[in-house]
């Protein structure tokens, strides 16, 4: 990907066990390992790019000997950020919801149509991420 091709606004969450949080995506969601660069040590990800669902997003393990201001959700006790993903119809936020949940994340807000016109869902990953899924109900 040349650097003219990365996204203006490009997710880049850290987690605890890069390799498995990867492999539960590809799952969940239905990403694809477009990179991966693994540490020194053979088993932390220093950095990896995902595609999902037309969307990247970076990924690197937690690295508490380099002083990054970045942690995994785990050490933060929470996350104060929610990923968006934005589906072209309503049925593709209830299989996006289904499909994670079967995947092992943990359902918040099941699928439903909202006030603001759309259907809409929320899901934890299993690193303490969560995720939204959101489709307008009126195609325009």
């Amino acid at each position: 990907m040349a650097f003219t091709d990365i996204p203006p606004l490009q997710p880049h969450i850290c987690v605890r066990g890069g390799l498995e949080a990867i492999a539960f995506y590809e799952r969940a969601f239905g990403a694809a390992n477009t990179f991966r660069q693994l540490a020194e040590d053979g088993r932390r990800v220093m950095h990896a790019n995902l595609s999902i669902y037309g969307g990247e997003v970076m990924l690197h393990d937690e690295f508490p000997e380099f002083d990054m201001s970045v942690s995994a959700p785990p050490t933060i006790g929470g996350t104060a950020v929610a990923v968006s993903v934005n589906l072209p119809e309503p049925a593709a936020v209830d299989a996006a919801f289904a499909k994670a949940v079967e995947a092992g994340a943990q359902g918040l807000m099941p699928p439903s149509d909202t006030f603001w016109g759309a259907r809409y869902a929320r899901i934890a990953d299993p690193f303490g991420h969560v995720w939204a899924f959101n489709a307008p109900l009126e195609q325009t």
